[in-house]
């Protein structure tokens, strides 16, 4: 009975144990399945965001398939593949390698691609013609040495700054070409078609990218690192106004938990920050493009850099005025509130200055010669005059410094005596017993001294502890003003560089009747990397 009974409880358990597993299977299959449902409309809305964020998304998705449409005719089509042959699969490759989302990125690798394949052909018809008129074992061994040199020599000329900066893509065609080549002669006969027909199918590649780019609603890469200048400048001028505003009328807690994404300051000033590559690989296209404006002035591209630069130096300060507002000690509301009203106009002041050289650069013209007005020095007196109206804050009252210098005398005072009297202990105790009665009566006064100094210090220490304690609800604030007026002193190095981009951009001269465009909407700015997978070299 026992046995039976062990038994039929083993029974039961390993069937709860079953059902409790089909249960929690039959649950994940549930929520796979909610999730296979949702999988085709979170597709449809991904893809409705990305094209709405940059109708020209759209747009370069559908020249590339028509490009490769193109390509492939001279595989598909009889006539044109017995023209080219079984290369022309490297025209393929090459239109999608080549052609990237502007027409700077797509003529830096298609000029690339074309001249590495270039000068490949040549010298692998040169080496060719050198080691033809030798022995088979010869050639073998002057193929093996030419492809060594070769090798060796491109590799280390692509740590050139000026080659790795406009040429590296060339460069590695060049090495895959010239290999291909030359390895390929010592088994074929006939190396010049080999040549002809990679130099023609990259040639009728880069060609069709190049109509692609430069004719079909081209994407200019000095437009973009134009727009992006814009919206850093508009970026940082929110940031800051916002910042101030919440630091006035916010709430700041240290512990609040708020994600950066999240925060409308981090996401003014978060495109400064990041905008270094960007704007240099931006600049590198744009040095690659045609002079396709109106008046087809010369794209100071290496100033935009500059400027980009001075921004982001500009960014930093912006930044530290941020963490302002999540500190853990922060200045009472009731001191905050007696320089509100000087600092918010101050901020204000500092961002129209920005919002003006922002509108200056999206209408190509010079900056107002008002740009710093008299309203914004005025702001800075009247914070500064704030700030003096409060010495208490900051300073102490003169009773208090007058009671600091006393303390800081009498402390040095005290030591002086006790190195005085350890001195004379030293002297003494080697005469006579009188002496070293002598010095144990003053080291006994000079004890009872130090004891009534003490306490009469006391008081005075307690007055120093309160200014101190006065002064460390202050220098919160302290810093954020500080901060605040670095902001403005930086502000010279962004107008006189905006400025230079200017002169070099040849920007329409200022008239007060202009019109300014103040538009809200973002600037698309888009680098090649954010919009096509990164490819083989091929």
């Amino acid at each position: 009975m026992v046995l039976k009974f062990h038994a039929g409880l083993e029974m039961a358990m390993a069937g709860n144990e079953n059902g409790r597993i089909t249960g929690n299977w039959k649950k994940c299959v549930h929520i796979v399945g909610e999730k296979l449902k949702r999988l085709p409309s979170l597709a449809w809305q991904t893809m409705c965001k990305v094209g709405h964020e940059d109708p020209r998304r759209v747009i370069h998705a559908l020249k590339v398939g028509l490009s490769l449409t193109f390509v492939s005719l001279l595989y598909l089509v009889e006539p044109l593949f017995k023209g080219i042959g079984k290369n022309a699969i490297w025209a393929v490759m090459t239109v999608v390698v080549v052609l990237e989302f502007t027409a700077g990125a797509t003529l830096c690798k298609g000029l690339n691609r074309g001249l590495g394949t270039l000068l490949a052909g040549l010298l692998a018809l040169l080496i060719e013609c050198i080691a033809k008129s030798s022995g088979h074992v010869f050639k073998a061994i002057s193929i093996g040495t030419a492809v060594f040199l070769t090798g060796s020599a491109a590799t280390y000329m692509r740590f050139f700054p000026y080659i790795k900066m406009n040429y590296d893509y060339g460069a590695v065609i060049f090495l895959l070409t010239f290999n291909l080549i030359t390895v390929s002669s010592y088994r074929v006969d006939n190396v010049l078609t080999i040549v002809h027909d990679r130099l023609v199918t990259i040639v009728v590649g880069c060609g069709i990218c190049l109509v692609m780019s430069l004719l079909i609603f081209p994407n200019w890469s000095g437009e973009d690192l134009h727009n992006s200048t814009v919206f850093k400048l508009e970026g940082l001028a929110n940031s800051i106004e916002a910042c101030v505003n919440e630091y006035f009328y916010g709430e700041m807690e240290a512990s609040e938990d708020i994600k950066s994404s999240e925060d409308p300051i981090y996401k003014g000033y978060k495109a400064v920050l990041d905008s270094k590559s960007t704007d240099e690989t931006l600049a590198l296209h744009a040095s690659w493009e045609p002079r396709h404006s109106r008046y087809c002035h010369r794209f100071p591209c290496k100033q935009y850099v500059n400027v980009g630069a001075v921004l982001r130096q500009f960014g930093y300060t912006v930044v530290a005025l941020h963490g302002c507002l999540r500190t853990e000690i922060q200045t009472p509301r009731s001191v905050r509130a007696l320089f509100k009203d000087p600092c918010i106009r101050l901020a204000a002041e500092v961002s129209k200055v920005l919002i003006e050289l922002a509108n200056s650069i999206r209408n190509r013209r010079h900056c107002s010669p008002e740009i710093l007005s008299d309203h914004l020095h005025e702001a800075l007196q009247d914070l500064n005059t704030a700030i003096k109206s409060q010495p208490r804050l900051f300073l102490g009252s003169n009773n208090n410094r007058a009671t600091n210098m006393f303390a800081i005398a009498a402390a040095q005072a005290g030591q002086k005596m006790q190195k005085h009297s350890n001195g004379v202990s030293l002297s003494s105790v080697k005469t006579d017993s009188s002496a070293l009665l002598e010095w144990k009566t003053k080291r006994v006064s000079a004890e009872q001294s130090k004891d009534a100094e003490r306490k009469s210090l006391r008081p005075q220490l307690s007055k120093i502890a309160i200014t101190s304690l006065e002064f460390s609800e202050a220098l919160p604030f302290a810093a954020f003003a500080s901060l605040l007026v670095e902001t403005v002193a930086k502000l010279d190095f962004v107008i006189d560089e905006v400025e230079e981009l200017g002169r070099l951009a040849c920007f329409k001269e200022f008239k007060p009747d202009d019109e300014v465009v103040v538009t809200s909407e973002k600037p698309r700015v888009d680098v090649t990397q954010n919009h096509l997978p990164s490819h083989g070299v091929d």
